[in-house]
């Protein structure tokens, strides 16, 4: 089953968010930034995401990850952001940030949050389809468990792709659609542990990183890096790994 044949219908205004999706998200909007609450994961997550970026940046960009501000005056556009648990830190390391995510609370929350801390980031209730028809191209183009949000996974990827600048970086991350996924990821994260609000993931929706590459490479991207990450209980820890068969990430770049 491809990406594509499992295309749900993009919503009314011809963008590919799915209405459900938003308002399950908008629902629990104020709950970003506490670390013990339905988050906790993601906060838990984000030092991997963080790192995997910064260094596939600063490769592609002759950047010293060690340095603190190593992503200065590089545009990033972060799709899906949420309350922006991923673009604060982005920006602490000196990139040009646009959050972007279709739930109003989130961009609400976001904005006071970064406004709090004194970090200037550029959140919009809008979509990567708006921005691209309006000639928007960034160095970095990040979309973080969105692709299983969303209700066409072809288009979304392609307006994704579209926004890279030549020379850019694309990075996306989200959940492998197998048995194991859906043991850990629906049954054990949502039922078990409870880590997640029940019915935040559709397995369904899930993409293997064979369907997510090929969308990406129909984009006209060169694909690049793909790293599972995994989760150990005994440490209460995530990583990279190199088993994807649940959350994985995939880095993709346009020639120059």
């Amino acid at each position: 089953m491809t990406a594509t044949a499992r295309t749900q219908g993009a919503a009314p205004d011809g963008s590919t968010i799915d209405p459900a999706e938003v308002a399950r998200f908008e629902g629990i909007a104020r709950t970003w930034w506490d670390p013990k609450g339905p988050m906790a994961v993601l906060h838990k997550f984000n030092p991997v995401r963080l790192a995997f970026i910064r260094d596939l940046a600063c490769a592609r960009f002759g950047r010293d990850p060690k340095t603190i501000r190593s992503l200065d005056g590089l545009t990033l556009v972060d799709i899906g952001c949420g309350g922006g648990v991923l673009s604060e830190p982005l920006a602490r390391l000196g990139a040009q940030v646009t959050g972007l995510d279709p739930a109003p609370t989130n961009v609400a929350v976001a904005r006071a949050h970064a406004e709090a801390a004194g970090l200037v980031v550029d959140y919009r209730q809008e979509t990567i389809e708006a921005l691209v028809a309006g000639g928007a191209r960034y160095d970095i183009v990040l979309a973080m468990e969105v692709v299983e949000h969303v209700a066409d996974v072809e288009a979304f990827v392609a307006a994704c792709c579209a926004a890279v600048k030549p020379g850019g970086l694309l990075v996306m991350a989200t959940l492998n659609r197998t048995l194991k996924s859906y043991a850990l990821a629906i049954v054990g994260a949502e039922y078990v542990l409870r880590w997640l609000p029940r019915g935040t993931h559709d397995w369904e929706k899930f993409v293997k990183p064979e369907e997510l590459g090929d969308a990406i490479a129909r984009g006209g991207l060169d694909l690049g890096e793909t790293t599972g990450v995994t989760y150990n209980p005994l440490t209460d820890r995530w990583s990279a790994s190199r088993d994807a068969d649940v959350n994985y990430m995939m880095a993709a770049y346009r020639p120059a």
